[in-house]
């Protein structure tokens, strides 16, 4: 059974709470629940990080490659600045894919958000889907894997 990690970057444990018209209604733990859900049921296994600590996150990323066969990244804000994450993804995508998700669609957004530093060290930028963003990652890793 492969073995998924789903990261979370900073104010993505505020989903549902802040910008609804954006993220929606259902809280980031619903969500995760949900693609537990769905990765069992496609004979893997999903585990979940969040953090809006930038060292955490790399620590977490760092620390994928000896656990998990692939990791879904939503870095939140830090998708458009955080080298330091860039460089942690580059630094272990040699050892397991990474699919970088958005709930919202970023290039449709405010300026800033347009520009990912991350995407060139990941399989595939997948955004603008909600929730599903994560599945459609999770779908892309497995068949990847």
């Amino acid at each position: 059974m492969k073995k998924l990690l789903v990261i979370n970057g900073p104010n993505l444990n505020m989903t549902g709470i802040r910008k609804k018209d954006v993220y929606g209604s259902e809280t980031l733990k619903a969500i995760n629940e949900e693609l537990k859900i769905y990765a069992k049921a496609r004979g893997a296994k999903a585990y979940f990080f969040q953090s809006n600590h930038e060292g955490d996150i790399i620590d977490a990323i760092q620390q994928s490659r000896e656990e998990y066969d692939g990791v879904v990244i939503n870095a939140g804000a830090y998708t458009h600045y955080s080298y330091a994450i860039r460089d942690a993804i580059e630094a272990v995508n040699g050892f397991l894919p990474f699919v970088e998700v958005h709930m919202s669609d970023i290039h449709a957004r405010e300026d800033f958000r347009k520009q990912s530093v991350i995407t060139d060290v990941c399989v595939r930028q997948i955004c603008g889907y909600g929730k599903d963003s994560y599945k459609m990652g999770i779908d892309l890793l497995l068949e990847i894997l």
